[in-house]
């Protein structure tokens, strides 16, 4: 079975309806808290600065119930290539959180993952929808789970902006525009697209295909089971263009845009002097908001979903860290089984700048009611998509030089053939994909 077919589960429609299940009973008893005293585990991820101080907070919290001493690694902007060099050196971590279900794959493929353990198998089951299990099931085996998930599917926007233009949170594409325009002609800049980091160009990309193209076609493009030139391709990427070029609409213009990051586009809309009055991109903009200190969450800057394209189905598209095991010591498979409690999830839900999709963690751990807005979506919403990028081939949609992102960045920088990105596209996913 292609490694890619494997994620069809990842990909159907995703009823993640919020269950009434009680949270599993503490597994940290004082026997095996004396089991895992003298332990060591370590654990590598991403997360730097504001993120991996949370994430330390909780490592610190398992240690306290367990005893095992938890060391962490961060693996810069790319975990995949610190994690193969590891594994060709015989010494891998025993835990990474992995955003990319390919390079899970791979690492399954290849004998190199440990299916959870009972315990962390339990755990998992207590407090995730059969819909986020399949998300880390492979082969009828479940390797992970997520603790950090995203809702990618949200427009930030300052809530003075709007009220100065006399705006209100645009429903429909159509009801966006025109929020642009208006927005544009009292002397605000609607949009900044930081289109120097490629990685948020495959978002405005999936969240626009998901309403254009469907569920069905999002589950096929993503599989590679239909061209990157099919009609719903093109559509999307000239309804892109189309705003993308519209003056006024973007800071900086097509070209601006492609010099713009995507920390210096928060500084742009809700830092001391804003250029733009809305953003593109997930939940975790509340993280950096807060560190500006210049507008509140949930007061100054709020959200409003992805806009409803011909009558489209409100979706989300999701993405998130997953706890997997390269090793399955006790201490290993102890610490994915409390990441997958809501106690975990608390700690770091309760800072800001978090979602989960465990179903027992309760809304009101949220600090602010915008957060609880987007973290309800993830788990309640009826569509829900894995970001398309991450499943993709790490060549084609994984890395900063993938060709999905390099492409895209090219296209912002002269949005003039949308038809001949999409061949191009097309041509990258033949080769990167195997020939599918």
């Amino acid at each position: 079975m292609s490694r890619f077919k494997r994620f069809g589960a990842a990909l159907t429609v995703m009823a993640l309806a919020a269950g009434c299940d009680s949270p599993p009973a503490a597994q940290n008893t004082n026997s095996a808290a004396l089991r895992l005293a003298g332990q060591t585990v370590e654990v590598a991820a991403t997360w730097s600065g504001t993120e991996q101080a949370n994430f330390r907070a909780v490592l610190d919290a398992f240690t306290r119930k367990t005893g095992a001493i938890v060391r962490y690694t961060s693996g810069g902007n790319d975990l995949p290539v610190l994690l193969n060099s590891r594994l060709a050196g015989g010494a891998p971590p025993d835990v990474a959180m992995i955003a990319q279900p390919g390079v899970v794959t791979g690492f399954v493929d290849k004998g190199q993952l440990k299916p959870l353990t009972a315990d962390a198998v339990a755990a998992v089951t207590a407090n995730y929808s059969d819909a986020w299990r399949q998300l880390g099931t492979i082969d009828g085996q479940l390797y992970g789970v997520y603790f950090k998930v995203a809702n990618k599917s949200v427009i930030w926007y300052r809530t003075d902006a709007f009220a100065d233009a006399g705006v209100q949170p645009p429903k429909t594409w159509d009801e966006f525009l025109t929020a642009s325009e208006t927005l544009a002609d009292s002397g605000i800049t609607p949009m900044a697209v930081p289109g120097g980091d490629g990685w948020t160009l495959t978002d405005w990309f999936e969240n626009m295909y998901l309403r254009v193209g469907g569920p069905d076609n999002y589950d096929k493009l993503a599989r590679h089971e239909i061209p990157w030139t099919h009609p719903t391709v093109v559509r999307t990427l000239q309804m892109l263009v189309d705003y993308w070029q519209t003056p006024k609409a973007i800071a900086g213009g097509p070209k601006g845009a492609l010099q713009l990051t995507f920390t210096q586009s928060i500084a742009d809309v809700f830092g001391a002097t804003p250029k733009a009055a809305m953003l593109f991109e997930g939940d975790f903009v509340a993280a950096e908001i807060a560190k500006l200190g210049k507008t509140t969450v949930g007061t100054d800057a709020k959200v409003f979903e992805w806009p409803s394209v011909g009558g489209s189905p409100p979706g989300v598209i999701t993405g998130g860290e997953q706890a997997v095991a390269f090793k399955d010591n006790p201490a290993a498979m102890a610490l994915i089984a409390y990441l997958a409690s809501p106690e975990a999830a608390a700690i770091v839900a309760a800072k800001g700048g978090f979602l989960s999709a465990n179903k027992n963690l309760p809304a009101s751990t949220y600090p602010d009611d915008t957060t609880r807005q987007m973290g309800s979506a993830v788990v309640n919403s009826a569509v829900v998509r894995f970001d398309m990028s991450d499943l993709a081939p790490q060549l084609f949609g994984g890395s900063t030089s993938a060709h999905e992102w390099v492409l895209l960045q090219s296209f912002l920088a002269n949005p003039s053939d949308p038809a001949g990105t999409a061949r191009a596209l097309e041509a990258a996913a033949v080769k990167d994909f195997g020939g599918k």
